[in-house]
């Protein structure tokens, strides 16, 4: 039953130091899809959220589908951040090694990260209803498809494209089910994930 006393105006997003106007909006408004979900992203929100002046995000992202692109942009560079293909192995490493640098990253996301990956779902399920968005949306979403197809075929995989696939699958599924879904509770140990990639591997590769 509610008090009568208005809630308390969300806490400002931490400024970090040396971020750009445009970085600052857009972590504000992540914070604000992983607080709030979807309708809980406005202008005017963003803008407390980010203890800007009033009238900011608005200059800034003019449009509902500006600001949305401004969450999806910084998503996928905190990302690249989380899932960097530079920690990658040399594909003549072995089967184990890219199994085990495939599952430190994915560990990283979950047990760190998961505001991300609410973001993530949120942002995908809104582009299901607003094509300009999806498209948008996938093209981000690119920069990390194309190097594990190139990755897969310099493993040695004969069908590159399909065991990506099957890769992304695996990992989206895994983690949706730990950051949101049934298993919400508890985050698989570095070591299970490390197993899970290398029976997928072996069974791709044929190693």
């Amino acid at each position: 039953m509610s008090s009568g006393t208005p809630p308390a105006p969300p806490a400002p997003y931490a400024r970090p130091t040396a971020v750009s106007r445009a970085e600052l909006i857009g972590d504000a408004a992540l914070a604000l899809l992983a607080e709030r979900g979807m309708r809980g992203l406005t202008h005017r929100a963003v803008d407390e959220q980010a203890g800007l002046p009033q009238g900011s995000t608005s200059n800034h992202a003019r449009t509902r589908q500006a600001l949305l692109e401004v969450a999806v942009r910084r998503l996928a560079e905190r990302e690249a951040r989380v899932l960097t293909p530079q920690e990658m192995p040399v594909p003549s490493a072995g089967t184990r090694e890219l199994a085990d640098a495939l599952a430190t990253v994915l560990h990283r996301h979950l047990s760190g990260h998961r505001q991300l990956l609410v973001c993530r779902y949120e942002l995908a399920l809104e582009a299901t209803r607003r094509p300009e968005l999806r498209t948008f949306f996938d093209r981000t979403g690119e920069a990390f498809r194309g190097p594990l197809v190139a990755l897969m075929a310099a493993a040695g995989s004969t069908a590159p494209e399909r065991h990506a696939l099957a890769l992304v699958a695996w990992s989206e599924g895994l983690m949706f089910s730990c950051a949101v879904g049934s298993y919400h509770s508890s985050v698989p140990t570095r070591d299970e994930l490390r197993t899970g990639f290398e029976e997928l591997l072996h069974g791709m590769l044929g190693r």
